[in-house]
């Protein structure tokens, strides 16, 4: 029998929606996304897209091979896109987060947001771990990265939707590979988002069209204390942040981890204040 991703409506309790992320690992949100949102969306990042490469220079060799050389890429989402930090701050996202995350640490912030447009004739990624880019972390450990993609256009398994391994994030042997019957093909409609954990196997697959890309959004969130994959404070520095929302400042990694009264200490300091207070002195100032 073959594998199968559990479709629920975001609209539906979060007590359900988390009950089934822990056991698959994977859910897909259909709706997450309003119409109204998925069109202003699309609208800002289109310009940002037209001129977005599809190779990745200066990297890794093994990482640009894993990228591939028909995905275009880009990232610094929340200034180029202001209805994506509407996304960023769902509140969804931020109970389910606020749930599992916090087990693992005193606050969470956004690791990544790239758009990631799969070109025709795009090969399947092999299936990976998102959290194994923290190779050293101690197995097996609470959960501390949340991730997904959603879907800015529809998904199918022609365009090279996500694939995933619904309970691999349970394997105790983490080096074993899954068997076809495993792997479970995330379609859904545009506004949809699959959410699954950092251990949960995943990867995009083939491109079969000639002409048609595939447009996502890969969000993740990892705990406070962890170095994020993309540099924040580079794509989006102080001066550009100021702007934002708070809410979005402190998933941008400007709140200080702060694990006092966990009986820890600080990270994130800077001249040992909390840069959220810096962000709100630079725009009172302007």
């Amino acid at each position: 029998m073959a594998a199968t991703i559990q479709h629920r409506q975001a609209t539906e309790p979060k007590e359900e929606l988390l009950e089934v992320l822990q056991r698959d690992g994977v859910v897909v949100l259909e709706g997450l996304v309003t119409p109204e949102q998925l069109r202003s969306m699309n609208g800002e990042l289109d310009p940002f897209m037209r001129e977005a490469a599809t190779t990745v220079p200066d990297m890794n060799p093994l990482l640009q091979m894993f990228y591939g050389d028909k995905t275009r890429r880009m990232g610094a989402l929340p200034v180029k896109s202001r209805t994506f930090c509407d996304v960023l701050t769902h509140p969804l996202l931020a109970e389910i987060c606020e749930e599992i995350l916090l087990k693992a640490g005193s606050s969470y912030q956004m690791n990544v947001a790239q758009v990631l447009e799969v070109g025709p004739e795009a090969v399947a990624q092999f299936l990976h771990r998102d959290e194994d880019v923290w190779p050293h972390m101690p197995k097996p450990c609470p959960t501390f990265q949340i991730a997904s993609m959603t879907a800015l256009t529809d998904f199918t398994e022609e365009i090279g939707a996500t694939c995933f391994v619904p309970g691999s994030h349970l394997w105790e042997d983490r080096s074993r590979q899954a068997e076809p019957h495993e792997v479970a093909i995330a379609e859904m409609p545009a506004g949809s988002m699959a959410l699954y954990l950092g251990s949960t196997l995943h990867g995009a697959g083939t491109n079969r069209t000639a002409d048609r890309w595939r447009r996502g959004i890969h969000l993740s969130f990892i705990v406070g204390w962890i170095r994020t994959e993309e540099n924040n404070y580079l794509n989006i520095p102080m001066e550009v942040a100021r702007d934002l929302p708070e809410r979005v400042q402190a998933l941008l990694g400007y709140q200080m981890h702060d694990a006092i009264d966990a009986g820890g200490g600080v990270a994130g300091s800077v001249e040992f204040r909390d840069p959220m207070v810096l962000l709100r002195e630079q725009k009172s100032e302007t």
